[in-house]
């Protein structure tokens, strides 16, 4: 027996040393306590012992590592499994991990701030990215809380441009789809979409709500990566859906108060492919519905973007993304939503202040787009990319809001050809305006514009134009509208412009409800305000055509149609025009436009 446990402790010895060469066989232990020095030869045989002894632990440690087929299958297995189903996340579906104290404490500065209230934390807690219940608008997301509206309006937005211009591509949800599906546009060949689009099937909506958030985060990523970022305490199970009462479990007690609470319950995941992403979304919906689904969205498209590089678009990247008083997204988070860079300008470009200071505005082309009631009020101005994107779909921003205006006829955006000079006059005279959208350049830009643009001014003209030293847009296009088109103006004497007549659609996905009583009915509160479609009617008068002379022209009865644009050539008097504040944005994009819907005005607000 004994000569067996030598020749077992021998090849364990031989396994720990591999190469060395057999050594001579060990000793029983023994009690070294208070024994004499040990000789040369004693220490290197209890070094021997020593080593052999390590060799038995790691073979043994080897043994419970690597069980055979058949252990794997004993009822003894039962606690690894259990544990492993505890590590589900990174090491068994490789999926996401915990996001850093450090990235914690950044990301919860940059989009709240160093002080923010505990309201503007509980919206930004409590609203899911969800659609309507109500028939008429179950296309639409709803909105219960006052500050997120910027994020679900933007993700509204792509959720139309597939359920309008791509529902063929809906019912054939392949994960494989090409990585730039929609970004295409149809201005010549005229697409009008049905407009029986308001109801559509739920299987419709989710995946067009798969697709967009899909687009979005890889807009962010540069189309080179996306991150989602989930709750901890759901899982990855690929397989199946999260279940509502596994998410409705995990949030009962869950809050955001701090970046500890966003270190302690956020996991992330990194994908590289848009294969991975839409199915990890697909199983992912119902944590999007949640109440933490506009916040977890936002906090994606950052990561996605990246926290550092989001801070180098910015122009005081020390202010918070989420606004206070009120916890409004900023423009900040709907441009990065909008075009993948989280700038704070809405012009084209951007704008050289001097002394090595600029200021960052929309560099490219959208593919839905944006317009403000405050660029009628003269706060700020829209530029190109944003005013004409590649699908007739705008998010509408006001002081407090965001909402969506589309149409469902592509065609709304042509311009013809008198439209298409005054768009090139007025590109070249915004390339010289360092005015920061004031409408004015230099005597020297001036003259560059009229070289550009190959308009003749008699030289009294020019002489009186540039006296002050400067040069206004608006006494600029005056004169061009009185110079006829033969020297590169727009005056046309034969009067024999046609108008466009087009539908628009405006969504607000708001939801109020009357809290003091005033609205009770039996069973609960009466909401006072419901997300809302308003359909509107606009008549587009030629920009150059003087406000008299529309006055005494008729149009033939085939004018217009639903939702299709005009081509006749003759210009007619407008119905009389309804008034609201979303008719100011409408303007800023088809100047002096003539709107009319049926009941009430639609609100931006």
């Amino acid at each position: 027996m004994a000569d067996q446990e030598e020749e077992d402790l021998r090849m364990a010895l031989r396994m720990s040393m591999q190469n060395s060469p057999p050594e001579p066989k060990r000793s029983k232990p023994r009690d070294l306590a208070g024994a004499p020095v040990a000789s040369p030869e004693e220490s290197r045989r209890q070094q021997r012992e020593l080593r052999a002894a390590a060799a038995e632990k790691r073979m043994l440690e080897a043994k419970i590592a690597s069980p055979s087929k058949a252990t794997d299958r004993s009822p003894g297995k039962s606690k690894d499994v259990g544990k492993k189903k505890e590590d589900f996340g990174a090491k068994e579906c490789n999926r996401g991990k915990e996001l850093s104290g450090e990235e914690a404490n950044q990301l919860f500065s940059m989009v709240f701030g160093s002080v923010v209230s505990k309201d503007i934390l509980a919206q930004w807690s409590n609203q899911g990215i969800r659609f309507s219940p109500d028939p008429e608008t179950s296309m639409g997301l709803v909105q219960h809380e006052g500050g997120p509206c910027g994020v679900l309006a933007t993700i509204q937005a792509f959720v139309l441009k597939y359920l309008l211009f791509f529902p063929d591509e809906l019912g054939k949800f392949a994960p494989n789809m090409p990585q730039n599906l929609g970004s295409g546009r149809l201005t010549k060949s005229r697409y009008v979409a049905s407009n029986n689009f308001t109801s559509p099937t739920e299987d419709t909506k989710a995946r067009a709500l798969v697709r967009s958030m899909c687009e979005i985060l890889f807009l962010c990523g540069s189309n080179e990566r996306a991150v989602i970022a989930t709750l901890k305490a759901i899982g990855c199970d690929t397989e199946g859906s999260a279940k509502d009462e596994t998410i409705a479990q995990a949030l009962e007690d869950l809050s955001i108060e701090s970046a500890s609470d966003l270190h302690k319950i956020l996991r992330i995941e990194t994908h590289t492919s848009q294969a991975s992403v839409m199915q990890r979304l697909q199983v992912m919906i119902p944590v999007f519905q949640s109440r933490m689904g506009a916040l977890l969205f936002l906090i994606s498209s950052l990561l996605s973007r990246g926290l550092d590089t989001v801070q180098a678009d910015r122009d005081d990247p020390s202010l918070p993304l989420v606004t206070a008083p009120f916890g409004h997204a900023s423009q900040e988070i709907v441009n990065l939503l909008l075009c993948g860079q989280a700038v704070p300008n809405v012009f084209d470009g951007r704008m050289d202040l001097g002394g090595g200071m600029c200021l960052r505005g929309i560099s490219t082309s959208v593919d839905v787009g944006f317009l403000t009631l405050l660029e009628s009020l003269n706060f700020c101005k829209v530029g190109q990319h944003l005013k004409c994107p590649k699908w007739p779909i705008w998010v509408v921003g006001s002081e407090s809001h965001y909402t969506v205006l589309f149409a469902l006829d592509t065609t709304v955006q042509d311009e013809n050809e008198l439209e298409e000079r005054e768009s090139q006059i007025r590109k070249a005279f915004d390339a010289q305006d360092q005015s920061g959208g004031g409408g004015f350049i230099s005597v020297e830009g001036f003259h560059q514009v009229l070289r550009e643009t190959v308009i003749r001014l008699p030289p009294e003209k020019i002489d009186h134009l540039c006296s002050a030293g400067f040069i206004v847009w608006s006494e600029f296009w005056q004169v061009i509208l009185d110079l006829d088109k033969s020297l590169g103006g727009l005056k046309d004497s034969s009067g024999l412009m046609g108008k466009k007549v087009f539908d628009l659609y405006h969504f607000n996905g708001i939801a109020k409800s009357d809290l003091n009583g005033s609205h009770m009915v039996l069973g609960g509160e009466t909401p006072v305000q419901r997300p809302r479609l308003t359909k509107l009617r606009v008549s587009v008068p030629p920009r150059w055509t003087p406000e008299e002379f529309m006055a005494d022209v008729a149009v033939p009865s085939g004018s217009g149609g639903n939702g299709s644009v005009s081509n006749d050539t003759e210009v007619t008097k407008p119905k009389p025009s309804q008034h609201a504040p979303l008719v100011d944005c409408i303007r800023t994009r088809w100047a002096r436009a003539v709107c009319n819907w049926v009941g009430d005005p639609p609100s931006i607000v």
